[in-house]
């Protein structure tokens, strides 16, 4: 019995098979609910993120049924004909699961080493797991346990002193092909979005861009003025419009068609020019081909390894500061589960030496206590008991 992983992650899939894995959420509350209806877990968590598909689950029995979880969420994402679908998937159990869940919630096992986003997105996984029902005692208390690691390491250590994520290197993306972004015409598709919402945050800090923000919730053009930057809103469905004069176009919406497509681009840019299309989406945003547009440069998220690199080639020496601070967490956590599953046994140890102290008095109970514990712990264990005894 114990905790267990099922992983889709940047680190062993492309974009192509992650996308696949990119579930809505009425889809992923569906997912993890089957779960639980099918038998395969006692309680279940996903975290669904441009980078990631995790499952979590608790499973009272002794081994986890890995292959009929993977095969339902290879169900979920219609996947099961993907050639060599296996060489993309990675299974966790017990200690390896617990602290992958306290790395990735640290940000430790994102493309971007510290980037802030990752542990909002924990949090919201496990409130929405709460709400329908499938998270209990274990995940509850593993999810609290990493949130609050994830935390101390924050405040700690200097892992996420500098804010870097998936939406800051969009920026910087552009400014690699331009030099500079004075000047140009930025196009933001989904500004209302989490993503959408931080790359807004970094372009007005760019002086002299001029940034348009197209989205679904928003319909008339308006100005704030209260940054450095000038920014005008329109209506999603007149984003063609405007696209001829932009040099540069971030999509980050959870759409689960493309809002640019090859064919319309192709109608609508006339003006030749250089421009950068940059694609924050999983599943995307952009179609792949309009690269084959003269003039256009494509980014998706797996084109930021590089931009990546360098800044966790930074962060490598904070990286033994903040793993000492996960495990010692990780140890409490595990400690704590080993008790909570041992309850039973701790009951009937209690009553068991309340039955000789009534018969024998309280020394003679916990002297017979000791001894029994004796002949039938290992040495090992009972190395470990009293060593800690001594710490005290």
């Amino acid at each position: 019995m114990g905790i267990s992983l099922i992983s889709i992650s940047h680190q062993s899939a492309p974009l192509r098979i992650r996308e696949l894995f990119a579930f809505e959420e009425g889809v992923q509350e569906d997912l993890i609910r089957q779960m639980l209806e099918r038998g395969y877990a006692e309680e279940c968590v996903l975290i669904s993120t441009c980078n990631r598909t995790e499952v979590y689950t608790y499973v009272e029995q002794e081994n986890s049924p890995f292959t009929k979880m993977q095969e339902l969420l290879l169900e979920f994402a219609e996947a099961s004909e993907v050639e060599h679908i296996g060489d993309y998937v990675r299974f966790y159990s017990k200690e390896k699961a617990v602290r992958h869940l306290f790395h990735v919630a640290a940000g430790l096992d994102s493309m971007v080493m510290g980037e802030d986003q990752i542990l909002g997105q924990v949090k919201r996984a496990h409130e929405k797991a709460r709400q329908a029902g499938t998270c209990g005692v274990y995940l509850n208390t593993l999810f609290r346990h990493a949130v609050t690691a994830a935390k101390k390491v924050k405040t700690e250590t200097d892992l996420s002193r500098t804010s870097v994520s998936m939406a800051t290197m969009a920026v910087k993306a552009a400014e690699k092909t331009f030099g500079s972004l004075l000047g140009k015409n930025i196009m933001l598709i989904g500004a209302s979005g989490k993503i959408g919402s931080v790359v807004l945050k970094n372009l007005q800090c760019i002086e002299g861009a001029r940034v348009y923000i197209t989205s679904r919730n928003m319909g008339k053009a308006c100005e704030d003025r209260h940054h450095k930057i000038t920014y005008q809103m329109m209506d999603y469905e007149h984003r063609y419009e405007l696209i001829d004069e932009m040099d540069v176009v971030i999509s980050a919406t959870s759409s689960p068609h493309y809002t640019l497509t090859y064919d319309n681009l192709t109608k609508v840019l006339k003006t030749s020019k250089k421009r950068v299309l940059v694609d924050l989406a999983v599943p995307m945003d952009i179609e792949e081909k309009v690269e084959w547009l003269p003039g256009i440069k494509r980014y998706d998220v797996d084109d930021f390894q590089e931009l990546a690199k360098a800044n966790n080639e930074k962060k490598q020496h904070e990286v033994v500061a903040a793993d000492q601070i996960l495990e010692e967490r990780r140890l409490e956590f595990e400690r704590w589960m080993v008790f909570q599953q041992a309850l039973p046994e701790i009951a009937k140890l209690k009553n068991w030496v309340i039955q000789e102290a009534e018969k024998k008095g309280i020394e003679k109970a916990v002297d017979k206590m000791f001894y029994r514990l004796r002949d039938e712990t290992s040495p090992q264990v009972l190395t470990a008991f009293f060593q800690a005894m001594k710490e005290r």
